[in-house]
């Protein structure tokens, strides 16, 4: 940190910016209590979209053990054409957002599939969906996680470091301005005392 200079304009200076850090402080404390809210929220929906992922392929291995049968191709069946993602601004954080999944189904005779084949395209639609909001979820969890750790380090600049600083350098400006002060009536008196004394020896001069 820069020297400080020890008079009345870097006094004032230093007093003005510790009233900007005192006001700025709570609205960041605000802000970092915000973010980790939306942080917890954001990795509940994580652990959420993960748990139903893995019940939906759980389910595709339990109910559908014939899709190890090599004489049924079920390659292709369901495709992605279009994602559309949003922005989202969350305590002034950009996060992404899932706006629009869309879907194409290969078309297939039931004459042609065994019957299983619809339920299988459900639970694959289902799986994609979900493998997708996965993505855009641990997006928005790394982006709320990487604010809230940028705004504690902003907190703790302010509240550990710039505000004490600031503090310190008000206290040792005015103990060194009021020793100054005292230095100034000190040498005054002592003027004034070798003025008296010089006064006082030219008049016994004259009496003499």
């Amino acid at each position: 940190m820069a020297k400080v200079a020890l008079n009345k304009s870097s006094l004032n200076k230093e007093k003005r910016s510790l009233k900007t850090y005192n006001r700025y402080l709570p609205a960041l404390e605000l802000k970092r209590q915000q973010l980790m809210m939306e942080r917890k929220k954001a990795e509940e929906a994580l652990a959420e979209t993960r748990e139903h992922l893995a019940e939906v392929e759980q389910l595709v291995r339990q109910q559908l053990p014939m899709l190890a049968r090599q004489d049924v191709p079920v390659d292709n069946l369901v495709k992605v054409t279009d994602v559309r993602l949003t922005q989202e601004n969350i305590v002034g954080t950009s996060v992404p957002l899932v706006e629009h999944i869309e879907i194409a189904l290969t078309p297939y005779s039931d004459l042609a599939k065994p019957h299983w084949v619809d339920y299988l395209v459900e639970l694959l639609q289902q799986m994609i969906r979900l493998r997708i909001e996965l993505q855009v979820r641990q997006l928005r969890h790394k982006e709320l996680d990487k604010a809230t750790r940028t705004t504690s380090q902003r907190v703790n600049l302010f509240s550990k470091v710039l505000i004490p600083q600031t503090k310190k350098n008000i206290q040792k400006i005015q103990i060194y301005m009021s020793d100054q002060d005292r230095a100034s009536v000190m040498n005054a008196k002592l003027s004034k005392g070798k003025v008296l004394a010089q006064e006082a020896k030219g008049g016994h001069s004259q009496a003499g």
